[in-house]
């Protein structure tokens, strides 16, 4: 389901559900990608938030071409000769250190850092031609409220024409996963979704913030969190004030694999 073009001028927010490294194999997936990312303005560069990079304090990736992160293991070859040789962007780097940077809390690079299969592996679809600059950044934290403080720094980098990404997976409880052909998603899976859903159409912050106690299945959809917590960087991207005024629409759902693929474009 492909989110219809934005009117705003900017960038839009978004959080994705980036799949493993055979999200290339499927086809109805990379298509949905390929039409999202057609139906918003091109960003003049890209942060990616990914599920894959804890690190703390803050650390931004490499700015003169690190080669990709193969963080996985047990795939076929192919998966591991994959290249996204995206541009540098050293001034997106900088940008991000004067929006979080202070002199107690400097902001890191890590020059070794290249992109993990979190932020490389949904861009090959959605930028194929691999002409934006790419910069990505860790999350110091799990903390909802924390990341969405951290989002909401970031908000100025949308003026610049940078597309802020978080890139997780809407429920991730990999004992679900299941390459069997039409094998419906568990129903933990489809209530996180369901709850998820109607949360972020609602706006409710403050349930999202506490969706451990307040969704259903939560602590089966995430045993560890850290595939739904770049959704809180890009929620305090999307609403600098503080409060739920963005425009919030689904623009990929379904399951892969039992696992929900559901994201959302903020605007």
């Amino acid at each position: 389901m492909a989110t219809p073009p934005s009117s705003d001028s900017r960038p839009p927010v978004l959080y994705l559900s980036h799949g493993a490294p055979p999200l290339a194999d499927d086809a109805t997936w990379t298509r949905e990608l390929a039409s999202w990312s057609g139906a918003f303005i091109k960003p003049k560069q890209i942060l990616m938030v990914s599920a894959h990079w804890e690190n703390a304090p803050v650390t931004v990736s490499s700015t003169t071409g690190a080669p990709l992160v193969y963080d996985f293991w047990g795939f076929p070859q192919k998966y591991y000769e994959v290249t996204y040789d995206a541009p540098a962007a050293p001034e997106l780097a900088e940008s991000v250190a004067r929006l979080l940077g202070t002199p107690d809390t400097p902001i890191y690079q890590d020059t070794s850092r290249g992109l993990d299969h979190g932020a490389y592996v949904p861009l090959v679809e959605m930028f194929p031609d691999a002409d934006v600059p790419v910069l990505q950044m860790s999350m110091p934290t799990l903390d909802p409220r924390e990341l969405f403080e951290l989002g909401r720094k970031l908000a100025p980098l949308r003026d610049e024409g940078t597309l802020v990404v978080g890139s997780g997976f809407t429920t991730h409880n990999l004992s679900w996963f299941n390459p069997v052909a039409d094998s419906p998603a568990p129903s933990p899976s489809v209530e996180f979704d369901h709850w998820a859903a109607e949360t972020m159409a609602s706006g409710d912050l403050d349930a999202l913030f506490d969706f451990i106690h307040k969704a259903p299945a939560a602590h089966e959809a995430h045993p560890r969190t850290e595939h739904w917590a770049p959704l809180y960087v890009a929620l305090g991207a999307a609403n600098p004030d503080g409060a739920a005024s963005a425009t919030s629409r689904t623009s990929i759902d379904g399951f892969w694999h039992g696992l929900s693929k559901r994201s959302w474009q903020l605007d």
